[in-house]
């Protein structure tokens, strides 16, 4: 027991510092000209009792905390006489259906959908921010203060890229409770966070936990970068506040696992990730972001043996770079491997690309890039990111390998078989070039992967283009089992490799010999 109030009161002094949301604090705010109040702004509070209770904190900031309803019209497909259709089993809305109307013939062109999520005020203008999903297809949008009060809403802006939203309350009063944005960069992995929500519709519900993890990435898209908590977050916690231990809003709460695959597991979006948005939010309605043209990857140390880089080397790897972009008019070249942006360290591929997103189109990039070795600084003017990018990029990427070689002589040449790598190795024929689209293309194609071998383990698949070797251009199958052949078991050889409209760098470490017979 004595161990136990010992924590409480450390807990306690954690939480003596309630600089963001004291009504003292929101008295000299008023309307200005930034959209939000920083947590440097704000004044200090008293002291919380040393009695290991979150109240104080939780009472303090809950006031700026909404729920936030929808209202969202749902059109239902048609059938192929044109009458609208019911959902059926597995779509959305469809057991809903089945279960209390059974699967009629006909339905209703659309339908009224209802929906729950939680938000923050950010400023006395009536600005509150949340998650995209929270108001995306919304047509009608009502705020409920913890004081019972109601507002009407409308959407300033929103970035799905992101899933975050900027709303504003119609015809808002001046005396609205406001919190504070804080850092979500100096968090730390085990700092101790609260989240404040409406899980279920439960309204003005508190949860605390600590920081899991910070930097994760759920696959959603380029600009994954969350805040792990095992504060219980929950469906309608969506769009909340993540607070530290001071009342400053750390994150916006947005994502859970499936109680089905793990519990204790939420994801919240970092503050200052929404704080880089916010202005062209407000301005614009969406967001511009810059784009420099690559390809890249997280430098794995594969790759770094690879690419002959020391041990424990970080960066991103450029796999390609689209011709005409600015990475291509500043000299980038596919096989660097970029480590500084503007003078920031760059540790991994996600890093950059959001690095680069936050910079205005027009605006300029430093790269510190290492280029066989030796370091190098290029400086290029961001462009906007295209809003499809995948079509602008489809058959751009021009390569100009294999000079000086003739196509005669690698069509007679028989094709062999790379114990070493685990691979049956092809000459690409015009007719082959033309089924597999790559007309035009030089390499040496990959037959066959032998099932759990080096190239196999490695991600190698059939039908990829082999354009280089340890960085030497092939156009022949014999230049590769040569290349190969003088490597030594444990060393890493780097494929160069066309993979549909776009090329990738392939690390295959060399077996022993017992597991290459295997």
């Amino acid at each position: 027991m004595r161990r136990f109030a010992i924590s409480l009161t450390t807990l306690a002094v954690s939480v003596a510092v309630l600089v963001a949301c004291t009504s003292e604090g929101r008295a000299d705010a008023g309307p200005s000209q930034q959209l939000w109040r920083e947590a440097a702004q704000t004044t200090p509070a008293a002291v919380v009792p040393a009695q290991g209770s979150l109240a104080p904190l939780i009472k303090s900031l809950k006031p700026a905390v909404v729920n936030i309803a929808t209202t969202s019209v749902v059109k239902h497909p048609k059938t192929r006489g044109g009458q609208p259709r019911m959902p059926g089993p597995g779509e959305p809305y469809g057991e809903f259906f089945e279960r209390f109307f059974g699967t009629p013939r006909e339905a209703p062109e659309e339908f009224r959908s209802n929906s729950l999520g939680s938000g923050f005020i950010i400023n006395q203008d009536g600005f509150v921010l949340t998650n995209n999903h929270v108001v995306k297809d919304a047509t009608d949008i009502r705020v409920r203060l913890a004081d019972g009060r109601e507002f009407e809403a409308k959407v300033i802006g929103k970035d799905p890229a992101t899933d975050v939203a900027l709303i504003r309350l119609q015809s808002a009063p001046k005396d609205l409770p406001t919190v504070a944005l804080g850092d979500s960069d100096a968090l730390e992995q085990g700092d101790f966070v609260l989240a404040l929500g409406n899980p279920f519709g439960l309204r003005e519900s508190a949860s605390f936990g600590i920081v899991s993890a910070k930097d994760r990435s759920l696959q959603s898209g380029p600009y994954d970068d969350f805040i792990q908590t095992d504060a219980a977050i929950n469906p309608g916690n969506s769009g909340g506040p993540l607070f530290n231990m001071r009342g400053e809003v750390v994150g916006i709460n947005t994502a859970i696992v499936s109680p089905q695959i793990g519990q204790g597991i939420g994801f919240a979006v970092p503050i200052s990730l929404a704080k880089q948005i916010l202005p062209q939010l407000q301005s614009k309605g969406k967001v511009a972001r810059g784009y420099m043209g690559v390809t890249v990857s997280d430098l794995t140390p594969d790759l770094a043996q690879g690419l002959g880089l020391p041990s424990g080397s970080k960066g991103a790897v450029v796999q390609n770079v689209l011709p005409k972009s600015p990475a291509a008019k500043a000299g980038v070249e596919a096989g660097d491997v970029v480590t500084t942006l503007n003078g920031k360290p760059v540790d991994g591929s996600g890093q950059l690309t959001r690095g680069v997103a936050v910079i205005p189109p027009g605006g300029k990039a430093s790269l510190g890039v290492l280029r066989d070795g030796k370091k190098r600084e290029l400086t290029l003017t961001v462009a906007q990111r295209p809003e499809n990018e995948e079509a602008l990029a489809r058959g751009e990427f021009g390569e100009g390998e294999g000079e000086g070689e003739g196509e005669g002589s690698a069509e007679k040449e028989k094709a062999p078989k790379d114990e070493k790598l685990g691979v049956k190795l092809g000459v690409l024929t015009p007719e082959m070039a033309k089924e597999l689209k790559l007309e035009g293309q030089k390499g040496v194609l990959v037959a066959e992967v032998t099932p759990d071998g080096a190239a196999d383990r490695a991600g190698l698949q059939r039908g990829d283009l082999i354009l280089e070797v340890n960085r030497q251009l092939v156009a022949r199958p014999s230049q590769v089992v040569e290349i190969v052949g003088k490597l030594k078991s444990g060393q890493v050889v780097l494929l160069r490799v066309r993979r549909g409209n776009g090329t990738i760098f392939v690390p295959v470490r060399i077996p022993d010999k017992a597991s290459a017979a295997k």
